[in-house]
C-alpha cells in the first residue's frame, strides 16, 4: 500500500471557476440580456439544489424549456463546450500537484455532472498532470470507493471548501491530513469558515504547497 495519496479538488482550488462563471454571466448578458440571464442562475441554483452540485448544461437545457426559440441559445452552449479552461487554472496550480507527486500520487476529487466537470479537467491541461480522476455526486460520501480506487496509509485533501474537509476528517480522522487553500468566494466567506473547524493546513494560494516538504503532511 502506498504510502500517500494525494487528493486534490478542482473548481477554487486548482481552477479559478469564480471567473468562469463572471465569463459565463457577461456572455449570458450579451446573448439574451439581464431578464434571461437572471432567469437562466436561477434555474442554476434550483438545479445545484436539487442535485447537489453544480451542472452548468443542465441549466441550460432547463432555461431552453422556458424559451425554446431562442436561437443565443446555440452561442452559449457553444461557449461553455469551448471555453478556455487551461487560461483559469490557478498560478502555480500545476506546479504544485508536480511538486507532490515526488512523495505520492495526485488525484483529482471532484464533485459535477458527468460531461461539463470532467471536459473542465481535461481543457485546462489538469487530467493530463495527475494520476487518477474521480468526479462524484457527494464526493465526502465515497470515500469507501476512493479509498478502494487508490489505497493508501495518509490522504491529504486539498480543497476550497471548509465543510467537505471537516466532513472527510470526520471519517478518516488522522488518516486524513486537510489543506485549505483560501480561494474562491466559498473560502473566503467568513460565516461559511467560522461554521466548521479549521482546516490542518491553510494557505492563501494553491502556489504555497511548493514551500511545503512532505513533513508536513504526515
Amino acid at each position: 500500500m502506498p504510502d500517500i495519496v494525494f487528493l486534490f479538488d478542482v473548481d477554487n482550488t486548482l481552477l479559478d471557476n469564480d471567473r468562469v462563471t463572471a465569463d459565463l454571466k457577461r456572455h449570458l448578458e450579451q446573448q439574451v440580456g439581464p431578464e434571461r440571464q437572471q432567469r437562466y442562475w436561477d434555474i442554476f441554483e434550483q438545479l445545484r439544489t436539487e442535485l447537489g452540485y453544480a451542472d452548468y448544461l443542465g441549466a441550460l437545457q432547463r432555461y431552453r424549456m422556458d424559451y425554446p426559440r431562442d436561437p443565443s441559445l446555440l452561442t452559449v452552449s457553444h461557449f461553455l463546450v469551448n471555453y478556455p479552461f487551461a487560461t483559469r487554472l490557478y498560478p502555480d496550480s500545476l506546479d504544485a500537484v508536480e511538486h507532490v507527486r515526488q512523495w505520492g500520487k495526485a488525484v483529482i476529487l471532484s464533485d459535477g455532472d458527468v460531461v461539463f466537470q470532467p471536459l473542465k479537467v481535461e481543457r485546462s491541461g489538469i487530467s493530463d498532470s495527475v494520476d487518477g480522476v474521480l468526479i462524484y455526486i457527494h464526493k465526502e460520501k465515497e470515500l469507501e470507493d476512493v479509498e478502494r480506487r487508490f489505497p493508501a496509509a495518509h490522504y491529504v485533501l486539498v480543497d476550497d471548501k471548509i465543510r467537505i474537509l471537516a466532513d472527510v476528517k470526520k471519517i478518516w480522522g488522522a488518516r486524513v491530513t486537510t489543506v485549505f487553500p483560501k480561494q474562491g468566494h466559498y473560502a473566503l466567506d467568513p460565516k461559511i469558515v467560522g461554521a466548521y473547524p479549521p482546516a490542518d493546513i491553510s494557505i492563501n494560494r494553491i502556489g504555497e504547497l511548493l514551500n511545503y516538504q512532505l513533513a508536513s503532511f504526515q
